[in-house]
């Protein structure tokens, strides 16, 4: 059971042991979650450090995370948060982060200090 939904950016610290990788390592110890909209922002980048395919999959089917569908409900609440989060902002992959949060009523955590200012019903907790 998930505890917590990640943002790409808080799975990119912990994968590259940036400030905020221990803060990240806890909660998927603790049962994180992830959207496939995220999961794709995470392979594509590490892909452009010149990771294999396979060590990618490998690397992420290890941490055990949730991987959450992105179904017709999320892009409906994704696309509901184009407004409020437009001033910040905010890209598609970041709202999807956001709905999946707010779907399931969970804390996301994130790298992207922007967020902090969001008044959308999610609680934001910043990694770094």
């Amino acid at each position: 059971m998930s505890i917590s939904v990640l943002d790409a950016s808080a799975l990119m610290a912990l994968l590259k042991r940036e400030p905020g990788a221990a803060q990240t390592a806890a909660a998927v110890r603790r049962g994180a979650a992830m959207n496939t909209v995220n999961l794709s922002e995470v392979v594509a980048k590490l892909l452009e450090s010149d990771l294999t395919p396979n060590i990618v999959r490998t690397m992420l089917d290890e941490l055990k995370i949730e991987w959450i569908a992105f179904d017709g409900e999320l892009a409906h609440r994704a696309g509901q948060l184009r407004l409020p989060t437009r001033p910040l902002g905010l890209s598609f992959a970041d709202r999807a982060c956001l709905a999946t949060a707010q779907a399931r009523g969970l804390p996301v955590l994130t790298a992207d200090k922007a967020w902090a200012d969001l008044t959308i019903g999610v609680t934001i907790e910043l990694i770094r």
